[in-house]
């Protein structure tokens, strides 16, 4: 029998260490090579570590929320061959990078460029081999010691979704999801009244919260919110989507605001721009690459659809559904997850009255939309019922004049309360 000493490996974009997440395995686990034993944090990514060799695991160094150094020690296990112990680093899986709050796994759950394909039929009882799922599963099943060999995955080729875990929870079998935090909930009511729960702040979590406050430390920003009637674009809307065979994906208003956006910017280019900090130079960019914050279960990611402006409405409206769900289900791709010269956020039925979104740096702009509702408002000296919604959004007021700010979303309103305008050329 032999020892191997299994190093932290180079992660690749300048990384020099990596935050430990969650550990896969314990002492006395065996594993076999490719296992994932780790799941670390860069400041670019989130990467699930396999194991370079089978073994029986010896020993695990450090802790979730601990800091480890590229070619630092992460665990020894006892290999089957003989001779001396053996020191190595495995070659650097790939890391996928992420967009400015936001992280992506870097090995099976990164598949393609997240866009859907042919979903298998699940398998018919439990697996072998290396299960396709999201870390944040990983993490759920690790903490409930649930093998997840043994979940059947309705997912396409049979990966493990949230539903499909929760399913097993609720009765060892796929059937009807419960929701995602009943076990949680039911741990929780056992606990006795006036008990506190204390919650390590790492992994995604940890890189959300840096990067908030490294934003709202250092950018001043400018909140401007404008109230809009959508009543013509709820019924264009509406008609669109009637037109639809049953069961396809309707429009939202996010891909409206999005080409009502590539319009307006031509003529506020300061509003689609990043800040090179090191080099203190704003960078305007003639093309737009759209970011769309999404919530997902690992924390709010910020998928990009490119070149927002060579597409139609339903081509948008695609790829804003694909990127999302994309970073929803952990498949997205290093560049769909980078690049975005400004950021649309919607908090959807939860929209509220108003909002103040941070904005997503290096960009200098970010707009949120807010609930629609219907209200009485005045129409030619008359009471009329509108559906009404609110603009929220952010500037950069370094280099976005309160002024250049307020004319942009007014330009915006124009377009949005006059939606045919979005579709005239110039």
């Amino acid at each position: 029998m032999s020892q191997y000493v299994f190093k932290l490996p180079d992660l690749g974009e300048g990384t020099v260490q990596a935050e430990i997440v969650g550990w896969r395995v314990k002492p006395g686990d065996t594993v076999s090579e490719d296992d994932v034993v780790v799941e670390v944090m860069t400041e670019k990514a989130a990467v699930e570590v396999p194991a370079p060799v089978s073994g029986r695991v010896v020993a695990t160094t450090g802790e979730p929320g601990d800091m480890v150094p590229v070619g630092a020690q992460l665990l020894v296990l006892e290999t089957g061959a003989g001779g001396t112990q053996s020191t190595a680093a495995a070659p650097a899986p790939p890391a996928a990078a992420a967009g400015a709050a936001a992280a992506a796994p870097a090995r099976a759950s990164v598949s393609g460029n997240g866009a859907g394909g042919t979903h298998a039929a699940p398998a018919s009882g439990p697996r072998s081999g290396r299960v396709a799922t999201s870390p944040a599963i990983r993490r759920r099943a690790h903490e409930a010691g649930i093998d997840l060999r043994q979940v059947i995955g309705s997912g396409p080729s049979g990966r493990i979704v949230p539903r499909d875990l929760d399913a097993y929870v609720a009765r060892g079998t796929p059937g009807q999801p419960v929701p995602l935090r009943a076990v949680p909930a039911a741990r929780a009511a056992t606990r006795a009244p006036g008990t506190t729960e204390e919650i390590k702040v790492i992994g995604l979590r940890r890189l959300i919260a840096q990067r908030m406050s490294e934003a709202k430390r250092n950018i001043p920003h400018f909140a401007y919110v404008e109230e809009l009637d959508v009543t013509e674009l709820e019924a264009l809307r509406r008609h669109l989507n009637g037109k639809l065979e049953r069961g396809a994906p309707g429009l939202t208003y996010l891909p409206f605001l999005g080409l009502a956006l590539v319009r307006v910017l031509r003529d506020f280019p300061q509003c689609n721009a990043h800040y090179d900090a090191e080099r203190g130079v704003i960078v305007r960019h003639s093309a737009v690459h759209l970011g769309v914050a999404t919530q997902t279960p690992d924390g709010l990611k910020v998928p990009v659809v490119h070149d927002a402006q060579q597409l139609s409405l339903w081509e948008l409206a695609g790829e804003i559904r694909r990127v999302s769900e994309a970073a929803r289900t952990n498949k997205a791709t290093r560049e769909e997850l980078s690049g975005s010269t400004i950021t649309v956020t919607s908090l959807g039925r939860l929209g509220g009255i108003a909002s103040t979104p941070i904005i997503n740096a290096p960009e200098v702009a970010i707009v949120g939309v807010n609930r629609a509702i219907e209200r009485p408002v005045v129409r030619d000296g008359a009471i009329a019922i509108r559906l009404m919604m609110n603009l929220s959004s952010s500037f950069d007021h370094r280099f976005v004049d309160g002024h250049d700010a307020a004319a942009m979303i007014q330009a915006l309103k124009e377009c949005l309360e006059h939606p045919a305008t979005i579709f005239i050329g110039d």
